[in-house]
């Protein structure tokens, strides 16, 4: 039967390895084969760059930008109108 590993626990047991802690020991005491503690690290050292990468906006944020800038203009274009005294659009 197949063991489900959360990603806690996989990075805990990566970093343990990383930093030192003897593989083969690391693997018997967790009760993990080597060749998967290998896998997972080579994972995880392909995709740790991406701790440091901004979150991609939701749609939702994306809109919401979209009609603050929109805003934006329409408060630019209306304080010109008063400052002027003469519409702008």
């Amino acid at each position: 039967m197949r063991r489900k590993w959360d990603s806690k626990t996989k990075a805990r047991i990566v970093l343990a390895g990383l930093m030192g802690e003897c593989v083969n020991d690391l693997c018997r005491s967790n009760d993990l084969r080597p060749g998967q503690y290998y896998k997972w690290r080579g994972h995880f050292l392909e995709n740790s760059y991406r701790v440091f990468e901004k979150p991609p906006l939701a749609p939702n944020d994306m809109e919401l930008a979209a009609e603050n800038e929109e805003l934006k203009k329409l408060v630019g274009e209306l304080t010109l109108e008063l400052t002027s005294g003469k519409p702008t659009r």
